[in-house]
């Protein structure tokens, strides 16, 4: 896969709705690659975690717990990616209806069509739901992508029931640190970079109540490098079978800037449950 360099910067730094499509588009293959699987999250690993799908999948499983989707008819999936999360929840909660919400029409495409999924092709921050009539809004890794994100709380707020839970996934940086700091992850964390109490601000004073907060950056960030660096000789050749071998040396040194960042408390990985 022929990928221009600068194109990649440029889509890093604007971050616009385009730019985050074109992005996921041109290098969400190399996690597909990486894990073998179809899910693009982080992972949340545990002692008996061996490899990232099953980290994948333990994340998928913390968060429907924690959203409470066996109590649920319907829950919106917003910014679901190549809709792996839903397909998961769909298929261990029975009676869960799900809608995958997404601006990228070539992902919504990506499963083909699904029992008891619906896909929609739209933006976060205007969804396409009438107001009181879905019981979760659900952003599982996708939330960092959202501008303005405020307008995506008040969307939730707005078609969320009145016992409706809105939960959060979302990368954050613990306070504010230079740019210097971040090094490389001030690029290739091609996302917003919001603190995390500028996000729990937000939430409450669109009306919600942050009913837990779960930060779990120590089972996100440092076992995820130390998986890489353990293989990264048989990643790496599965990367360079479509990728030029600069894309992969930017991922293993920002990998270890990761890593550092979140031992340095720098970075972390929140999980916000909350409600009205």
């Amino acid at each position: 896969m022929i990928i221009n360099p600068l194109d990649v910067f440029l889509w890093s730094v604007r971050k616009n709705e385009k730019d985050v499509i074109n992005l996921y588009n041109s290098l969400s293959p190399i996690m597909q690659l990486a894990t073998g699987g179809s899910m693009l999250n982080f992972g949340y690993w545990t002692e008996n975690t061996i490899d990232p799908i099953s980290a994948q999948k333990n994340l998928c499983s913390y968060f429907g717990n924690l959203a409470e989707l066996q109590q649920a008819k319907s829950a919106v999936d917003v910014g679901s990616g190549l809709s792996a999360p839903a397909i998961f929840w769909r298929n261990k909660y029975q009676k869960l209806n799900l809608f995958c919400v997404n601006i990228n029409h070539e992902q919504l495409s990506f499963s083909g069509p699904e029992r008891n999924i619906e896909f929609m092709n739209s933006t976060s921050t205007q969804l396409p739901f009438s107001t009181n009539s879905v019981d979760r809004v659900l952003a599982l890794e996708s939330a960092q992508h959202f501008k303005p994100l405020k307008n995506f709380v008040v969307e939730s707020k707005r078609v969320l029931k009145y016992d409706g839970i809105l939960l959060l996934a979302l990368p954050v940086i613990l306070l504010r640190v230079s740019a210097l700091k971040l090094g490389i992850l001030k690029f290739t964390w091609s996302s917003e970079h919001y603190e995390l109490d500028y996000v729990k601000k937000l939430v409450t004073s669109e009306g919600f109540i942050i009913n837990e907060e779960k930060l779990i950056g120590k089972n996100v960030y440092e076992p995820l490098a130390d998986y890489y660096i353990q293989n990264r000789t048989n990643l790496k050749n599965m990367i360079l079978q479509k990728y030029p071998n600069y894309i992969e040396k930017i991922l293993y040194t920002s990998i270890l800037k990761m890593k550092t960042a979140s031992k340095q408390k720098l970075i972390d990985y929140v999980i916000l449950k909350c409600k009205m």
